[in-house]
């Protein structure tokens, strides 16, 4: 009878307290859903010095599935609620330490996107940012195949959670 007794208090201390927090988010989205149906990720155009084929297109299909993983929101091909548009602006792979015979040791990848941010129901929202992030590798190898593939998928999945963040999240 005690324990049973200790448990009801349980529940109903629990209860008290998560009701008091009001809606919470695992994934930190401040979105209104009353107001917020629909999304739009416009195809990123790769405007960068060096143009890898697959970066935009990937980057691009990156966005929509976190944003379709991490929200309700119904993905559309145009009147959206939320419209994220922009372009790749930097890609370029640089040498980071040296050997003694003055090769690189370590290359980087860097990858930057510049991107656009409207929300029509909160336009104090809306933002244009440049998102970067890198890919540290050997230098005694190529940048290619397998390993570009785990480069990109390392950088994407940066670059998309930071713009996530700034646009959704209410941190």
């Amino acid at each position: 009878m005690r324990f049973r007794l200790q448990h009801i208090i349980l529940t109903v201390f629990i209860g008290l307290v998560s009701g008091a927090c009001g809606i919470y988010s695992f994934t930190g989205a401040d979105i209104d859903y009353t107001t917020t149906k629909t999304f739009q990720v416009n195809n990123f155009v790769n405007n960068a010095p060096i143009v890898e084929p697959k970066v935009a297109r990937n980057f691009t299909l990156e966005l929509q599935d976190l944003l379709l993983n991490q929200t309700s929101l119904s993905l559309v091909n145009n009147n959206g609620d939320l419209v994220y548009e922009g372009e790749i602006v930097d890609y370029y792979v640089a040498p980071i330490t040296a050997t003694s015979k003055s090769t690189a040791a370590q290359n980087r990848l860097t990858i930057g996107i510049n991107v656009r941010f409207s929300n029509t129901n909160a336009p104090e929202k809306d933002f244009e940012q440049k998102f970067t992030f890198y890919f540290d590798y050997s230098g005694s190898s190529q940048l290619i195949g397998s390993q570009l593939d785990t480069a990109l998928e390392v950088i994407f999945e940066r670059l998309t959670q930071d713009i996530f963040n700034k646009s959704l999240a209410n941190w």
